[in-house]
């Protein structure tokens, strides 16, 4: 037979105890109740209402494991949907991992259009210094059609970019939230444990 876990003998000690009620107490006195009651020369009126409480203290114990079972249950449901919520949580975090770096790329590219705009700023001053020729125009119209669609492809990665950096920003304050939820939760219970604790004792 393997080893008994904590988590077991837990369990076991609420089956008995229910939540802290003293129903280990009920059970004690139901067995003296019911050694009494085997051993009593009274009546069988006295006999009879002796059984009837022997029957009430029964059924506050049952009354007592039933509802020590469901909080068990609903425990263990909790616990599975904060695994869930982890999950969700890491799979977040990968997310915004590839999200920050698709943007460290964008703000490259953003700065290489940045120097290529510099750059045929330079050229365009160079050859406004050179007489004007129908060729010179040509290529001037060229080069602010090409300044305007780099101007328009730097606005969109702006854009682009302050669209992820908001996106970013409410993942993170998504992810403290449910991180500061979790150890309310957490301390909750601690809290709830401690108080049960003393309780039990005093019994």
């Amino acid at each position: 037979m393997g080893a008994v876990t904590d988590d077991e003998v837990i369990r076991k000690r609420l089956l008995i105890d229910g939540d802290g009620a003293g129903d280990d107490r009920r059970i004690n006195l139901l067995l003296k109740s019911f050694t009494k009651w085997c051993n009593s020369p009274g009546t069988p009126e006295e006999g009879f209402t002796q059984y009837q409480r022997m029957l009430g203290i029964l059924a506050q114990c049952e009354f007592s494991m039933g509802k020590t079972l469901m909080v068990y249950d609903m425990n263990l449901r909790e616990m599975e949907n904060y695994e869930k919520i982890y999950s969700n949580i890491e799979q977040n975090i990968a997310s915004a991992h590839e999200k920050i770096a698709e943007c460290k790329k964008e703000i490259q590219r953003a700065k290489r259009i940045r120097k290529n705009r510099q750059e045929y700023d330079a050229l365009a001053k160079v050859i406004q210094q050179h007489p004007d020729r129908h060729e010179t125009l040509k290529q001037l119209e060229a080069l602010d059609k090409e300044l305007q669609q780099l101007s328009h492809i730097k606005e969109n990665v702006d854009a682009k970019l302050e669209l992820r950096k908001k996106q970013f920003h409410v993942l993170l304050s998504t992810i403290q939230e449910l991180q500061q939820t979790l150890e309310n939760d957490e301390k909750s219970d601690n809290d709830d444990n401690s108080q049960e604790s003393p309780a039990e004792n005093g019994e």
